[in-house]
């Protein structure tokens, strides 16, 4: 596990799209595991910039999301394929047809599941994970105490994660009880794993995630087990870390050449 302690947001989204660009210049037809929430939208904004000015290619290039929220109408504008489809999708020149979600909808849950782990290992497993993490730690939805091996699955949301999630809707009542969400074991399989927290509200989990020991309550710890797992910080969100000093002083020396 690397840890990358930036001075803030446009640091972080320059650096993240660095080994976006850098993936997809090397492999056209990557596959993009894609992460929604605050965290990665300075990254998107970033990825959107360079098609638009520098011409950076997402036509070959596909997309899985993490999770989605369950019973939600198609369509609905917080459900989490739209808003991939606003921050991401609709900005580059990726195919639609190529951004795939699990199905918060289907009149059979886990035969859905299971359908969309196939079609992740029909395409070859997932190159680059983009991922948030919660304030209690989860990762996707899995939420504190799930299976460090778990698979794609459908997952109650703790009332904080409602309350956190509540500023996309116009009430707390809104925000549905259930999601589905790719499973830990399934985060596990990505190649490379970058997640991104900035804030001083983000410090307790991104201290329990690096430091803390691999256990369920803390589910982004699993990261920890990851062979190519990135974690990019703000000033803020690091600032809890007892070893800071050293992954500043690692990163500041690591050779040019080896990216995240």
């Amino acid at each position: 596990m690397e840890v990358v302690i930036l001075p803030g947001g446009r640091q972080i989204a320059s650096l993240v799209a660095d080994a976006v660009e850098n993936l997809l210049r090397n492999k056209p037809d990557a596959v993009l595991g894609l992460a929604t929430g605050s965290s990665p939208l300075p990254v998107y904004d970033e990825l959107a910039r360079r098609h638009e000015q520098a011409g950076l290619d997402f036509s070959r290039a596909c997309g899985f999301t993490l999770d989605e929220y369950v019973g939600l109408e198609p369509g609905h504008p917080e459900s989490y394929r739209e808003v991939i489809r606003r921050d991401f999708a609709d900005r580059v020149n990726i195919d639609p047809d190529n951004v795939l979600g699990p199905d918060g909808s289907a009149a059979d849950i886990p035969a859905a599941c299971r359908a969309y782990e196939d079609r992740i290992r029909e395409r070859g497993g997932i190159d680059l994970q983009l991922l948030g993490l919660g304030t209690d730690g989860h990762i996707g939805f899995n939420e504190p105490g799930s299976s460090l091996a778990s698979r794609t699955r459908i997952k109650s949301l703790i009332e904080q994660t409602r309350r956190d999630n509540a500023r996309f809707f116009r009430s707390l009542d809104e925000v549905p009880h259930h999601v589905v969400t790719q499973g830990l074991g399934t985060i596990l399989e990505s190649r490379h794993a970058i997640l991104l927290a900035t804030g001083a509200q983000k410090a307790q989990a991104v201290h329990d995630l690096v430091e803390g020991p691999l256990a369920a309550i803390c589910p982004a710890s699993v990261l920890q087990l990851h062979p190519h797992a990135s974690i990019v910080l703000d000033e803020a969100a690091a600032s809890s870390l007892k070893l800071a000093d050293y992954y500043r002083h690692t990163y500041e020396h690591k050779p040019a050449w080896q990216g995240l």
